[in-house]
């Protein structure tokens, strides 16, 4: 999750990605997102077992932010909100 082009970035592991980014983009759940408004989903990798993708978790949190950004940006160039992607444009953050 980003608040803006190379700005503020959260990492984190769900079973269930279009609640989560729907919980964000609502300000609920962990004080840190609510806190700094992240609420664009600028990248996301999907895996078929957890634990592996809390692995990726893992070794990702131990990168340089930069190469965080790089990662990004070679998938998302222009940081759009991939939610567009994986949940219908008609969707409310207030609903």
């Amino acid at each position: 999750m980003a608040n803006k082009p190379r700005g503020t970035l959260y990492l984190g592991v769900t079973v269930d990605l279009v609640r989560r980014v729907s919980e964000h983009k609502q300000g609920i759940g962990r004080s840190f997102t609510a806190r700094y408004n992240l609420d664009k989903l600028a990248w996301f990798e999907v895996f078929e077992h957890i634990e592996l993708a809390i692995q990726r978790e893992t070794s990702l949190k131990r990168w340089s932010r930069e190469w965080k950004i790089e990662l990004i940006e070679r998938k998302n160039p222009g940081w759009r909100d991939l939610f567009e992607d994986i949940y219908p444009p008609s969707f409310s953050a207030e609903a």
